[in-house]
């Protein structure tokens, strides 16, 4: 090589690397730039009203925990609070994790799995199959007011729940969802809306009334059992036949829980011993769960009123009162 042509080349690499350099500087540039606005963006969020979502319908129970009374909340919604491991029927919770969240045990509040299948589908169908929502994420949106489906209302989600991961562990992100989950109307978390619709707390659940429940909150006014009974069976049995193809229950056990009628009325929440509830209620205000002993001399559980039109004996309470 002559000398001329080695000092061209030497020139030419001197110029890529000075390329090179400028390259890596703008690069990163913008991307201190992304993060800084990124950053201001989610301090700008602000957290997630943990403490107003954690509100809920003042409850009187007996002696042994039963729901004796419950009242409606100020808004007039009704949201009872719930213990996942305590009062809801096990296999509801298995379909509700394989039909909402596979991996809730194990993501961080965000499933990257889920959002690049919602990507894939979205680019490959043309339109919205699957959001790719966790659990999490679900319940950010809960907290916060309703938002039009967007990217921007999707990285608000993926804020929240990344937010939620930190301040509580999944059995208080589930139970907190559970609470807050909408069934239509003032029906606000499962054991409203078992009760409501089932006339029954969610622990004890039939097949085909935790297939609608796990069915009715992914769109509660189009499916409400009361006004739109044909769209909440069809909800119904499409999470039923996810479940046989999950091998969560059998393709008899589905055939079987299809064919149970859908309930068209919403029964009233419990009213027993409601002159001792409320009395107890007014003695135990700001507190969400009011325990009512009760020890009248010859009271047998005919005696106590469910609904309204039954006659009530007069009951003498002792009342104690827990947050």
């Amino acid at each position: 090589m002559s000398e001329a042509a080695a000092t061209v080349s030497l020139a030419g690499n001197t110029l890529r690397r000075r390329r090179f350099k400028r390259t890596l500087v703008a690069m990163a540039a913008i991307g201190s730039t992304l993060f800084i606005v990124l950053t201001a963006w989610v301090v700008s969020l602000g957290p997630l009203p943990l403490a107003k979502a954690r509100e809920v319908s003042t409850c009187v129970v007996d002696r042994n925990g039963k729901l004796v009374r419950a009242y409606a909340m100020a808004d007039g919604r009704w949201r009872l609070p719930v213990d996942a491991r305590k009062d809801v029927d096990p296999t509801y919770l298995k379909m509700l994790l394989a039909y909402e969240d596979r991996r809730f045990y194990s993501h961080i509040g965000v499933d990257p799995l889920a959002l690049a299948r919602a990507a894939y589908q979205l680019m490959s169908r043309g339109h919205i199959v699957s959001g790719g929502s966790t659990i999490s994420m679900q319940l950010a949106r809960l907290m916060e007011p309703r938002q039009r489906r967007s990217l921007y209302a999707k990285l608000r989600q993926i804020v929240g729940a990344l937010e939620l991961e930190r301040a509580m562990n999944k059995d208080q992100i589930l139970n907190l969802y559970l609470t807050l989950a909408p069934y239509g109307g003032n029906l606000e978390g499962i054991r409203a809306g078992s009760l409501a619709y089932f006339g029954k707390e969610p622990k004890h659940l039939s097949l085909a009334q935790a297939a609608m429940l796990v069915a009715l909150p992914q769109s509660p006014e189009r499916r409400r059992l009361d006004r739109h009974p044909n769209a909440a069976r069809i909800a119904r049995n499409r999470v039923l036949d996810r479940m046989v193809k999950a091998h969560v229950i059998s393709a008899v056990e589905a055939a079987k829980a299809k064919a149970v009628p859908v309930p068209r009325l919403r029964k009233s929440m419990p009213i027993l011993a409601p002159h001792s509830a409320d009395r107890a209620a007014a003695n135990g205000k700001h507190v969400s769960i009011i325990k009512l002993s009760l020890r009248p001399p010859g009271l047998t559980p005919k005696s106590l009123t469910h609904g309204p039109g039954f006659a009530s004996k007069t009951i003498t309470p002792s009342v104690s009162v827990r947050g």
